[in-house]
């Protein structure tokens, strides 16, 4: 993959009032993860799909827009995963990557079986936000079609997966539904 072309040098930015994410911080992300996928040797750890994934930056007015900066991350995370991919099965061969795509995958399935309304823990506190049981279960659902019936779901779908709010013990603790959709989104990654 041509990095270069995959990641712009620069992105769009909001007006001045606005909110987006901080230039500097994304511009000096991108150019160690530009380092990274370049060359085999960089000074520190090189930059993974994992690391693309957990990313954040700070919201400053007149930053960049949040979707091109999204889009790019996307791209870049897909393109790592490949590599990682390819470098697992280069060093173990593809049996070595197959178990790690089934361990992860049996792992995964295990919550996507629960049934519904108990995939995930319900916040301790009251009046703490939360997500809707029934979004969360319904991409469950369609997380089952695909790792088990072939249905087509898109990465991107599960990326840009949007939950109505709930409060308390009337949804899914964020967090928890959050690092689960990370680890869907590795195994979607290293499958595609």
């Amino acid at each position: 993959m041509d990095i270069q072309r995959q990641i712009p040098a620069s992105f769009d930015r909001v007006q001045r009032n606005q909110y987006g994410y901080n230039a500097k911080q994304v511009d000096q992300f991108l150019q160690r993860a530009r380092v990274s996928f370049e060359s085999k040797r960089t000074d520190g750890r090189p930059v993974r799909s994992a690391d693309v994934r957990a990313v954040s930056f700070d919201p400053v007015k007149g930053g960049y827009a949040a979707a091109g900066v999204d889009a790019a991350l996307d791209r870049l995370e897909d393109a790592l995963a490949r590599r990682e991919r390819d470098e697992l099965v280069a060093e173990r061969g593809e049996e070595a990557w197959l178990r790690e795509i089934g361990k992860l995958a049996g792992l995964l399935r295990g919550r996507l079986h629960r049934p519904d309304g108990q995939r995930f823990r319900r916040p301790a506190k009251p009046k703490v936000r939360s997500y809707n049981t029934t979004d969360v279960d319904d991409l469950c659902h369609e997380l089952i079609g695909y790792l088990e019936k072939d249905q087509p779901l898109s990465v991107d779908n599960v990326r840009r997966a949007v939950f109505r709010p709930a409060v308390g013990r009337d949804g899914y603790e964020e967090s928890q539904v959050d690092a689960f959709l990370d680890r869907i989104v590795e195994l979607m990654s290293a499958i595609d």
